[in-house]
C-alpha cells in the first residue's frame, strides 16, 4: 500500500454545496473513510471530490487580519500601497524593500500552491482509471490541468527557479526533495496543460466558479504575454500568440464589462459577465477573508471587530489619475470617508485612500460575514492583454483602440486615437496600472516588462533604479521573491534566490 496521503479541501459553489466526510462505528477497522490511493479513486464521486480539492489552495493566501495577509505581498512590492498595521512586519519588509527568505507571505504561497499542484497531480494520475462518463472525465481532467497551470504560472513568476513536479509523490519518490527546473521547462508544462484543458469540452462560462473555456483561453493569453517579455524574452511570436488567444475571448462575446464599478464588489455578480475566473466564497460557510485587512485602522465604521488598516492606496498613486477619471472619484475604486458604525447618518473621515473596489458593503455594515468572491481574471484584463499584444505585433489599429477605449469609456475618459506605437504602448500600460490596481496584477506586469509606473511623471521608469515615493529604490534583487527559508532547510537540493 502506498503511503501517499490524500488531502482534499472544499470548493464552495454558488449553491453552497459541500462534500463532508462521514464516520462509522468507533474503531471499525474497515471504515472506508480511512482513505488511501488504492481504495479512494474508484468512483465518479471520488474523481469530482479530488478535483474540487485542487481549487481549495487558492483561498489560503487570501486570509487577512492583524498579522497581515499573504495576498498583499505583490501589492506592497509595487510601491503603490501603504499600511497602518505595525505588527504585520512581513508587509513592511516588502514595502521597505528589506524582504528576507523568512517572510511568511512567500512561504504561504509556496506551501499552499504546491499543495494545489500535489492534488492536481494526484487527480491527473488516478482519474483516468475510474469508470465514469467519458465526457465528464475529460472535463474533470481539463480542470485539473488548468489549475496546475495556474499554480505553476503564479509560482514561477514569484520565485523564478522552482521545482517541477508532475506526478504524485510518496515517501520513496525521487521527487520528494526535487531540484529546481529550467524555467523554460516550467513554462512548457504550463502551456501544454492549458492546451489540453482547451480541448476538454469545458463550457465558455461556468456560473458555479469552476474552470471554464473562457478562463483557459484567458490564462493562456496571459501566459503568452508573459513569455513574450522577461525573463524568457520570446518577443514578437509570443505577443502574436497572446493577441490571437485574447482575441478569441473577445470575439466569443461571452463576456462584457460591468456598466458600474459597484459590480466589481457585488456578490450577485459572481462568475458572470466581467468575472471570468474567481476564488469562491460563501457567506456563513466559507466567507471572504480579506475584509478586515482593508478597513481603516480603528475608525469605527465596520461591523467587523478587527479594523486593521492593513492595506490602502498611497495618495501619490490615486492623485496620479486624470482628474476626470471616474475610477479615482469617491466611492468608485477608492473611498476616503464612510458612515459611522453606530450612526449610519454620520460620516467619518478615514485619513487615506482605502480600497472600495474590494469592499463588501453588506458584510462591513451589518453581517461581518462576506459573500464576496475574489476575482482572478477579469474581462478588462483580457481586453488590455489583447490591446498590448496586438500593438506590439503590428502597431495601432481600429480593433486595438476599440479594446482599450472600452476601458476608458467606462472611466468617462476620452477615447484614444492617432497615437504612435510607442505612445499607445504606454497608454495601454497606464490603463493596466489604473484599472487592475490592487488585484494582484500590477507587480507581475512590472516584472515581465521590467518597468515601474512613476506616479509623478505618469511615465514608466526602468524597474531597476525606480524609487518608491517614501525613498526605497528597486534593485535586481526585487525582480523575484525569495524561496522560503523553511523550504531551503527541508530540501537541500534547492538553491537560494539571488540576493537573499
Amino acid at each position: 500500500m502506498k503511503t501517499t496521503i490524500i488531502k482534499y479541501g472544499l470548493l464552495v459553489l454558488t449553491t453552497g454545496s459541500l462534500w463532508l466526510t462521514g464516520c462509522r462505528k468507533f474503531l471499525d477497522e474497515s471504515d472506508p473513510s480511512n482513505y488511501t490511493e488504492e481504495n479512494y479513486f474508484i468512483k465518479p464521486e471520488h474523481a469530482r471530490a479530488s478535483v474540487n480539492a485542487i481549487y481549495a489552495s487558492l483561498r489560503d493566501p487570501m486570509a487577512g487580519d492583524f498579522g497581515g495577509g499573504p495576498w498583499t505581498m505583490t501589492e506592497f512590492a509595487t510601491g503603490q500601497a501603504g499600511t497602518d498595521l505595525g505588527q504585520a512586519v512581513n508587509s513592511y519588509y516588502i514595502k521597505d524593500l528589506r524582504n528576507t527568505a523568512d517572510n511568511g507571505y512567500g512561504e504561504n504561497y509556496w506551501r499552499n500552491y504546491y499543495k494545489g499542484i500535489t492534488n492536481a497531480n494526484l487527480s491527473l494520475a488516478r482519474i483516468p482509471g475510474i469508470k465514469m462518463d467519458d465526457a465528464e472525465k475529460t472535463a474533470l481532467l481539463g480542470e485539473a490541468h488548468f489549475m496546475r497551470a495556474w499554480y505553476y504560472f503564479t509560482l514561477i513568476q514569484l520565485f523564478g527557479n522552482i521545482p517541477l513536479v508532475t506526478e504524485p509523490v510518496d515517501l520513496k519518490s525521487e521527487q520528494l526533495r526535487p531540484k529546481q527546473a529550467n524555467p523554460e521547462d516550467v513554462y512548457k508544462l504550463i502551456v501544454e496543460d492549458l492546451l489540453t484543458a482547451e480541448k476538454a469540452g469545458l463550457p465558455w462560462i461556468d456560473p458555479t466558479g469552476r474552470a471554464s473555456l473562457g478562463a483557459v483561453k484567458s490564462l493562456l493569453a496571459k501566459v503568452y504575454l508573459t513569455m513574450a517579455g522577461y525573463p524568457l524574452q520570446k518577443g514578437r511570436e509570443y505577443y502574436d500568440l497572446a493577441a490571437k488567444k485574447a482575441e478569441e475571448v473577445v470575439d466569443s462575446k461571452q463576456f462584457k464589462l460591468f456598466t458600474s464599478y459597484n459590480d466589481l464588489h457585488n456578490p450577485a455578480k459572481k462568475n458572470i459577465e466581467e468575472n471570468i475566473f474567481m476564488i469562491q466564497y460563501k457567506t456563513q460557510v466559507i466567507p471572504g477573508s480579506w475584509q478586515s485587512l482593508i478597513i481603516p485602522y480603528n475608525k469605527n465604521i465596520s461591523a467587523y471587530s478587527a479594523e486593521t488598516g492593513g492595506i490602502y492606496a498611497r495618495k501619490e498613486f490615486v492623485q496620479s489619475y486624470d482628474p476626470a477619471d471616474l475610477r479615482a472619484k469617491e466611492g468608485q475604486f477608492f473611498f476616503t470617508e464612510f458612515t459611522d458604525q453606530d450612526d449610519r447618518r454620520k460620516k467619518v473621515a478615514l485619513g487615506g485612500f482605502f480600497l472600495y473596489k474590494l469592499f463588501d458593503v453588506t458584510a462591513q455594515t451589518t453581517t461581518a460575514n462576506s459573500d464576496l468572491n475574489w476575482s482572478l481574471i477579469r474581462y478588462a484584463d483580457i481586453l488590455l492583454v489583447y490591446a498590448e499584444a496586438a500593438n506590439e505585433v503590428g502597431g495601432p489599429n481600429a480593433k486595438i483602440y476599440e479594446a482599450v477605449n472600452a476601458i476608458r469609456t467606462r472611466a468617462e475618459l476620452p477615447a484614444l486615437s492617432g497615437l504612435s506605437q510607442d505612445q499607445l504602448r504606454e497608454a495601454i500600460w497606464r490603463e493596466r496600472w489604473y484599472e487592475l490596481c490592487f488585484e494582484n496584477v500590477t507587480w507581475f506586469d512590472m516584472a515581465r516588462l521590467r518597468k515601474a509606473f512613476n506616479m509623478t511623471t505618469k511615465g514608466f521608469d526602468n524597474y531597476v533604479g525606480h524609487k518608491f515615493p517614501d525613498g526605497p529604490v528597486l534593485t535586481e534583487r526585487e525582480l523575484l521573491f525569495p524561496i522560503p527559508s523553511t523550504e531551503l532547510r527541508n530540501n537541500p537540493n534547492l538553491v537560494p534566490t539571488k540576493g537573499y
